[in-house]
């Protein structure tokens, strides 16, 4: 300590990094922001494909070099907003979704009519809402977390998106020299946008990471090798489950020995197959001669049986 202060140089640095950043130069903080973002774009357009039945146009809007502080909501704000915490920091990556974005997401998710973009929200988003914000945050976070060396190391996935005024009354940021990328979803006259905040030192890191050499890669190929090979020919059971139906607890408390109980018309095509309490596929129970079958139909998505329990209810 005593060998700073008697350098002014190095105090004028220390100070400088303090306030505007790990460098001090804001474009530099502007170009490895910019290629983290342009990386995250293809990746968050093939997933959007997948989720949504009519393609939605994302793009970069702007990048700018910003005070983490800026990044709180007013308490009447109608945004959906998430923190993501990485390893190294609690609110490495932050994101927010303004009404206009979120309200053409859930219009594009429920097959809206996409020549008539619906209007902004005019109130705190709903429960369905906060959902599909989820699903977009989710999104980005693992375009934006990248893989390999220079990874934010992201803990996905996602936590509960906040929203609403006892969210944002209670939510607080740690200030200091961040980083914003905005993108916008959509095309048209109505864009909306989705910010995302981080660190400068958070964003710097990544981008600093050396590459790992050739005896590193090789390493790393060999013991990945090793892990799924035991993994492969490990033994699970696999648990098949029918799905029969709601009953309030008073007609589940009379049930009696013997008793038949009817499954529903589809309840065959709604079968789960599951590894140690995890669903892992939708399937459909069937008959092949003497035997009883389940043909798997598509991997198991958590987030829209969510979405579906939602819609039946």
């Amino acid at each position: 300590m005593k060998a700073q202060v008697e350098n002014p140089e190095l105090m004028r640095k220390l100070i400088v990094e303090r306030l505007v950043g790990e460098t001090g130069d804001p474009r530099h903080v502007v170009e490895t922001a910019r290629a983290a973002a342009m990386r995250a774009l293809p990746i968050v357009a093939d997933t959007f494909s997948e989720k949504f039945p009519t393609p939605m146009a994302v793009d970069v809007a702007g990048i700018d070099v910003v005070r983490m502080a800026e990044l709180k909501p007013e308490r009447d704000s109608l945004d959906a907003l998430v923190v993501v915490p990485a390893t190294t920091s609690r609110d490495a990556l932050t994101m927010r979704l303004d009404p206009q974005a979120l309200s053409l997401l859930v219009s594009t998710l429920f097959g809206g009519d996409p020549d008539i973009p619906p209007p902004p929200l005019d109130r705190a988003p709903s429960k369905i809402e906060l959902d599909v914000a989820a699903i977009v945050f989710e999104a980005f976070a693992r375009a934006l977390d990248g893989n390999g060396p220079r990874a934010l190391g992201l803990r996905l996935p996602v936590p509960q998106p906040l929203s609403g005024v006892s969210d944002f009354k209670r939510f607080v940021v740690r200030d200091g020299p961040g980083v914003r990328i905005t993108f916008s979803l959509g095309a048209g006259d109505e864009v909306g946008l989705l910010s995302a905040w981080m660190p400068q030192r958070v964003l710097l890191e990544r981008g600093a990471a050396p590459p790992d050499s050739a005896e590193e890669r090789v390493q790393a190929v060999a013991w990945r090798q090793r892990f799924n090979d035991e993994v492969l020919r490990s033994n699970v059971e696999l648990t098949a489950t029918i799905p029969l139906m709601k009953m309030p607890l008073k007609a589940l408390a009379g049930l009696k020995e013997g008793q038949v109980l009817e499954l529903r018309e589809n309840a065959q095509a709604e079968t789960r197959l599951s590894v140690r309490g995890r669903t892992i596929f939708t399937c459909e129970f069937g008959r092949l001669g003497q035997h009883y079958t389940v043909r798997v139909k598509q991997p198991f998505d958590a987030r829209q049986d969510v979405l579906d329990g939602l819609l039946a209810g």
